[in-house]
């Protein structure tokens, strides 16, 4: 589904996205990915949410973010409580979404001028 036209001076936002990918500026994003305003980060290596670990939260933290979207695939999944535990108790907020509706939510957080970062788990 396509999402927004084409305008190169915006920040990284959700272009379109499939069940198999992403597409952000140029860029089509086939494995997990983390998306922020200013970078993209390919090749994460979780793949679901059930390997998801804290290893895998200091790319995401690295970027500073205020709210992180979980895009989880065709539908909605919630990793392990401690997942979500290590970023609320840094006061960084979390949301866990179908790929859809977390690509659809980043681009409002982004456009809101809002430290969002958007992670895309592909299997």
């Amino acid at each position: 589904m396509k999402l927004t036209l084409e305008n190169r001076g915006a920040s990284n936002v959700v272009r379109s996205y499939s069940p198999s990918s992403i597409k952000v500026g140029d860029a089509e994003l086939t494995t997990s990915s983390i998306v922020n305003a200013d970078q993209v980060v390919r090749d994460w290596p979780p793949r679901t949410v059930e390997q998801l670990d804290h290893s895998h939260l200091e790319p995401i933290l690295a970027l500073k973010p205020e709210i992180v979207v979980l895009g989880t695939g065709m539908r909605q999944q919630f990793p392990s409580t401690d997942i979500i535990a290590a970023l609320m108790t840094r006061g960084i907020g979390f949301e866990a979404m179908d790929t859809g509706a977390a690509c659809r939510t980043y681009n409002v957080l982004v456009s809101e001028d809002r430290r969002a970062v958007l992670a895309v788990l592909m299997e």
